[in-house]
């Protein structure tokens, strides 16, 4: 895959779950979520944006099915068994006591699990005392929930007929690599796949990783990747003759811009829809490969900086909302997080008004999602989305990887 806006054929999402019913006033700050869904709405959403796709010819992958069938190989599921136990922080007793009822339980149980979670209470009893048992309140966590795991786009980023399962910045979504991880080294539709990076290295989150076009990529350094995640991701990309041009792209470092997609992603192959705070000040570490090492030049602004690297004249922009108040809100509801099904044709959240007329007057197809109870983790269509196929762009190559 080399473009964000290549015909896209194969998407992984996932369809949220057990998982947000853990969210409480009292953990939602900690999990990352601005309020507390309502999960069968969120569901009915999930699916709609699933049909959406579908009615466009994507195959729609979901992470909970493929974890599923990836656990029954028995490499897999020893591996994904040992990752929801916290031995340090359970104690051996209780570590003992989760590894025999994980390894006891169905594939279809220890996956959903994996990414719900498990309460003390519903640990099964032990013989003997334990104080890490009577110290924890009957609904603490033994294994924490990944209500995050909605937004797939994160854990992982296909570049070129690699795969980069990425280093997840915050504590409560570090485990999230870890289950995208048993799903590409394990499943075997991706058995002959190549990987770049590895979730090992500093940090880097897909949501800040922008393929703007064939050879060139735009990484947001911020809240979630750091400089060094993105100088590793583009170290990876040259060695593997993915990219001839990255650009660091730094970005602030609050809740309302945890990514670069958050205000800015393509919507055609020479056109972004950028929020207009940041268009005159955004700016761009160039890296390109030097040898053994890398060239580091800039910064410069970065919408020239990513035309001159794209061999084109200027990156079109159309800005976020009507007017500064509009644009914030709309920001803010993420209308800059639009994933493109194919050169000028995206999926938006509806209630970003004044945002999709915008792209339609600009020659853009928007195609609506209703994202009232999805947007409370604040992520957008895509976040919600990691393409692992799309078509080449005319003239770019085929950009088809076979899995």
């Amino acid at each position: 895959m080399a473009s964000e806006v290549g015909p896209l054929q194969t998407v992984l999402l996932h369809r949220p779950g057990t998982e947000l019913k853990r969210l409480t006033p009292r953990n939602s700050d900690q999990l990352l979520f601005d309020a507390i869904p309502w999960v069968d709405r969120a569901q009915d959403e999930h699916d709609a944006f699933a049909d959406t796709l579908r009615s466009r010819g994507v195959e729609v992958l979901l992470l909970h099915d493929l974890l599923v069938e990836t656990l029954g190989d028995p490499r897999a599921r020893a591996a994904a068994t040992h990752s929801g136990v916290d031995e340090r922080r359970l104690g051996t007793e209780i570590a003992d006591t989760l590894r025999s009822h994980l390894s006891s339980v169905d594939d279809s149980t220890l996956a959903r699990t994996l990414i719900a979670g498990m309460t003390f209470e519903e640990l099964p009893a032990a013989e003997g005392q334990s104080l890490v048992r009577r110290m924890h309140h009957a609904h603490d966590f033994v294994i924490d929930p990944l209500p995050n795991l909605l937004f797939t786009r994160d854990s992982s980023v296909w570049v070129g007929n690699r795969v980069a399962v990425t280093a997840l910045a915050m504590p409560a979504r570090r485990r999230e690599s870890t289950l995208t991880d048993l799903v590409y080294a394990y499943h075997p539709r991706f058995s002959h796949s190549a990987r770049a990076y590895g979730a090992h290295s500093a940090p880097v989150e897909g949501g800040d990783v922008l393929l703007l076009a064939p050879g060139v990529a735009a990484i947001g350094v911020g809240e979630r990747t750091s400089p060094a995640g993105a100088e590793s991701l583009a170290r990876s990309m040259f060695a593997d003759d993915l990219a001839h041009t990255v650009l660091a792209v730094p970005i602030a470092q609050t809740r309302a811009s945890m990514h670069l997609d958050t205000v800015c992603t393509m919507v055609d192959r020479d056109t972004v829809v950028m929020y207009p705070a940041v268009q005159d000040t955004l700016t761009a570490y160039s890296l390109q490969p030097a040898g053994d090492g890398i060239k580091v030049s800039g910064p410069e602004p970065f919408l020239e900086t990513a035309a001159e690297a794209m061999g084109i004249d200027r990156l079109r922009v159309i800005d976020t909302g009507l007017d500064p108040v509009t644009a914030e809100r709309e920001q803010w509801e993420d209308g800059n997080n639009t994933l493109a099904v194919s050169p000028g044709v995206v999926v938006a959240y509806e209630r970003n008004v004044e945002t999709n007329a915008r792209l339609e007057e600009a020659g853009i197809e928007v195609l609506r999602i209703t994202g009232s109870e999805l947007g409370s983790g604040r992520g957008g269509p895509r976040c919600m989305s990691s393409p692992i196929i799309r078509e080449g762009l005319q003239g770019s190559g085929s950009g088809t990887l076979h899995v």
